[in-house]
This record gives structure tokens, sequence and C-alpha cells, in this order.
């Protein structure tokens, strides 16, 4: 729930990263999302060693729609990780950044021309598809360029993993992938090994976010391998590579209790090598991690500008950001601890609505917040915000985006800037 190297002093002020949280404050601004360096690394260390322990190969592709800039893509390159991508801006950046293309994930269940055209110009390795129309549309443009284009295909096993609707993508009905049922997948695969300028590499399915058991992510695994041992006894096709995604949750609240990914990661490996056929290699595992490597890595500081107790006794502390920072709350009731900094031992806590600053009701970061007696000028700490805050940020209201700063041994180091109101007009027809 909190970063490695977090730590409270006797006068309850919060440090991070060796550096105290009012000092970040005053140095950079508020609001301000806040990164753990050895809390990344560490996470990151801990998925490449746990595909490292077995005889069947693995890769890494961290998840870059979870939180991704220039300077954590140099991260993920020097550890020597690969990298899942869904768009043409994703590659960009993990390019800009020196990721080695045949490392990267193409996923999206949309691909423009431009995109397709971009990465097949750039030999990205592999193409994660889940249409026939998209199919068709790589087919042609890698024709084009006399290459043959490596895909994965995405399928949908029928799994419910027990979380958000929003986040559940394993199920028959999901806008992700070709169904497991009624011989969809199958056309997808005989269009594959039909095509004159595609390679079916091998599957992928992706079954959820925020996973808490362990179950969903082995019987996955499981529909996967079995699908491919179909199509060896059909056709003599075995898959170089098997994606069973991410979706390994993490710890929002006290109570939640995650698997361990080392240990699913090292199961999976086992059952890989029991289902390969004795004249086949076993496939490449690649698990696809974002939220459990950055999610409790990251926090976001703000700054409390106004109080307010309504007629039936509710209480507001309101702070200086909300769901321009942070859209996870109003658009699917993520929940989240904070803390005010100065305050962390107080004993007297009182339940109240910790709001933001946008026009709109639904601008409520933590609905129940039990919280020390507030003063204008205090800091909060919102933790478990290093997924999907900065990376689902907007502009609205015309608010700039805060700066992204990380931390390590006592030194911060601005990975993102802060927008500023000219940042805001740059793009506009003067």
């Amino acid at each position: 729930m909190v970063p490695e190297t977090y730590q409270v002093d006797a006068g309850g002020h919060i440090t991070i990263g060796g550096m105290r949280i009012e000092d970040l404050a005053a140095k950079f601004g508020t609001p301000l999302y806040v990164f753990d360096y050895q809390t990344l690394v560490n996470r990151l260390t801990m998925f490449q060693s746990a595909v490292s322990q077995s005889a069947v190969p693995g890769m890494v592709a961290y998840a870059a729609k979870a939180f991704f800039t220039v300077p954590m893509g140099r991260l993920i390159q020097s550890l020597g990780l690969g990298l899942d991508v869904v768009s043409g801006g994703e590659l960009f950046t993990a390019l800009a950044a020196g990721i080695d293309p045949q490392r990267i994930m193409f996923h999206g269940n949309v691909k423009t021309p431009e995109e397709i055209a971009w990465g097949l110009d750039r030999g990205v390795g592999y193409w994660v598809v889940d249409s026939l129309d998209e199919l068709d549309q790589l087919d042609q443009a890698a024709g084009e360029r006399h290459q043959e284009a490596a895909v994965v295909l995405r399928l949908t096993p029928g799994i419910d993993a027990h979380t958000h609707a929003f986040i559940r993508t394993g199920h028959f009905d999901s806008k992700f992938g070709f169904a497991m049922a009624e011989g969809i997948s199958d056309r997808a695969v005989e269009r594959v090994l039909n095509a004159r300028h595609l390679r079916l590499a091998g599957f992928h399915a992706h079954i959820g976010s925020q996973i808490l058991e362990t179950e969903p992510f082995l019987a996955n695994a499981e529909a996967l391998l079995r699908y491919s041992r179909s199509w060896y006894d059909q056709k003599g096709w075995w898959p170089e590579v098997l994606d069973i995604g991410g979706g390994f949750g993490v710890r929002y609240q006290p109570d939640d209790d995650p698997p361990n990914p080392a240990a699913i990661i090292q199961t999976v490996q086992s059952l890989l090598a029991e289902w390969t056929p004795a004249t086949q290699r076993p496939p490449r595992l690649i698990v696809e991690p974002g939220r459990s490597v950055v999610a409790e890595a990251g926090v976001t500081i703000y700054t409390v500008r106004a109080r307010k107790t309504t007629p039936g006794g509710h209480g507001y502390v309101a702070v200086d950001g909300g769901m321009g920072d942070n859209i996870r709350p109003a658009l699917y009731q993520a929940v989240y601890q904070a803390e005010i900094d100065g305050k962390v031992h107080s004993d007297r806590r009182i339940p109240v609505s910790l709001v933001g600053r946008y026009c709109e009701s639904g601008d409520v970061l933590i609905p129940q917040a039990h919280l020390p007696a507030a003063d204008v000028g205090d800091r909060v700490v919102v933790f478990g915000t290093g997924a999907y805050n900065y990376a689902m940020a907007s502009t609205y209201n015309r608010v700039p985006r805060p700066a992204v700063v990380v931390v390590r041994e006592g030194q911060p180091t601005v990975w993102v800037r802060r927008e500023t109101w000219q940042d805001l007009i740059t793009l506009d027809n003067p």
C-alpha cells in the first residue's frame, strides 16, 4: 500500500525515498506525483527474477498503459525487460527511450493504418491482434513491405475474474479478443495460418486487472495450453510464445491480500512444461505486469485549500487536485488511503469526504476518509497512486497536469515537468 522506503518520524512527518513530503511539496509544488525509485526497481527485478527461475524461457513485458514516460522506458531497457504498448504514442515513447523493438508487444483492439505501418517499419517484435479486420490489414501492410509479421492472437477464454466490471476482460462478451466459443477463435487461427505475410507465434489472454486470487491465472494458462494442444493435434502447430497478460492485484486497502506473482509465474511455467509435446520446446512465457509494478511505488501530494461542514454534519476537505489527476474513483469507484503529513500519529480522527477542485459533484477522491482535523495548508498524501493516475490525467477545467518526481536516496529527479497555463494553449489556433 505504501512505497518500500516509506517512513514516519516521531512528529508524524512522512518520508519517501529519504526525502520529506513537506520538502517535496515546497520544492515542486502540489499536486505532485512522487515515485520511490527503490520500489520501482525492486518490483521490476522481482518479475524478471521470477521468469528466470525455470528452464521454461520467459519475458517480462511491462504494461506501459499503467504509467509510462521516457525515463521509465530507459529504466525498463536498462533492466532488460520488454514492453506491452497499445498505441503509436506508447510505441513512439518506447523507441525514444531506446527500448529494443523486438522486445515490444503491440497490443490494442484498434490500430490505425499509420500505427501498423510505423510499427512494421521499426521492427516491432509481436503483434497482438483480436479482430479479423486487423489481421487482414496487417497482412496487407506486411506484404507491401515484403515482411512477415509475428502474430499473437488475443483470446477470451470465458474466465470470470472477480474484479470491477470495467476492468474484467476475460468473459465471452468482452470487447477484447476472439472468444474461445462457437468456432470464433478457430476462424482466427485458420486466417493467420493461411495468410501469406503473417506467422502465428502464439496466443494471449488477459482476463482482468486487480485480481486478488491465484486460481484465475492458472485457469487462464490451462485454457491457452489446452487450446494450443488441440491445434498441435490437428495441424502440428505449437506456439513459440504464450502470453498470460497481467492483472496481478496490489494492496490499496489494509485488508487487501494479493497473491504472490512470483509463485503464480513459477506454477504457470511448470504447466507449460507439463503440456508441451515431447517433440516440442515449451513456449516462451510472457507476463505483462503494470499496476503491480508501479501502483504502490507512487503517492500523490495535495495541499488542503478549503474545509466545510454541511447542515447535516457532513464534513468536506477540499484539495488542490482531484479527478483531473486521479479519475479512478469517479470512473470505477476505486478506493484509496490517505494521511495528513505531520499528523500521522493523531488518534483523534473524523470521517470526511476528501474532494477535489473540479466542477463536478463526482470529483471525490475518498468518500469516507478517516483523517485528523485538517487545516488549510496541510499536505495530504494519497497512497497507491502510481498506476493509472498520471496515465489517465487530463486538463479538465483547463487545470494543468502535475509534475512527476522520482526520489532515490534523498535525491529527487523530475521525470515529467509540471504543465503550465501556456502549455494549455500551445495547440490552440491563435
